[in-house]
């Protein structure tokens, strides 16, 4: 958890934000994402008070540990991991060093694999992708509480 977050006696300060991040160097850091990212729902739960859904605890480490498999696996050098909470959503941004935009491919039953980012975008609330002065930056966001209407990801049909 992001030490300038807290205040000395661990209560949250009003116009901070709650974050935490790292850098992973390969393929190896993708089950450390994936900590990384439970440690912290879990640290918002306990020590903001924050709720944070089972269904939310799942999906932000599938999340975390697409996008950071898909860095380590399409562009040279490390990416950095983002996680802020704001407005009842964790916020996931992977940034790393290819400038090439990802693309989902065509529906295809047959293909083994690659289906990584249709899956993130399925399970997010949020989904973009920012061109940066070197790379690029990827970000999803996930509701931290189901949604008290049933639907679990927090979206409503329009």
């Amino acid at each position: 958890m992001d030490a300038a977050a807290r205040n000395e006696g661990q209560e949250p300060l009003a116009d901070a934000p709650v974050t935490a991040s790292a850098a992973f160097e390969d393929s190896a850091g993708i089950a450390e994402a994936r900590g990384l990212a439970r440690d912290f729902l879990t640290a918002v739960q306990a020590q903001h008070g924050l709720p944070v859904s089972a269904r939310a605890m799942d999906t932000v480490q599938l999340v975390v540990s697409e996008l950071v498999t898909n860095a380590a696996k399409y562009a040279p050098g490390p990416c950095l991991l983002d996680l802020q909470i704001g407005e009842g959503a964790v916020q996931i941004s992977v940034w790393d060093s290819s400038p090439t935009q990802p693309s989902i491919q065509a529906a295809d039953p047959q293909r083994i694999g690659q289906h990584g980012l249709e899956i993130v975008m399925a399970v997010s609330q949020t989904f973009c992708v920012h061109q940066e002065p070197v790379g690029k930056r990827i970000t999803a966001s996930v509701m931290l509480a189901d949604d008290p209407g049933g639907d679990p990801a927090g979206r409503r049909a329009m």
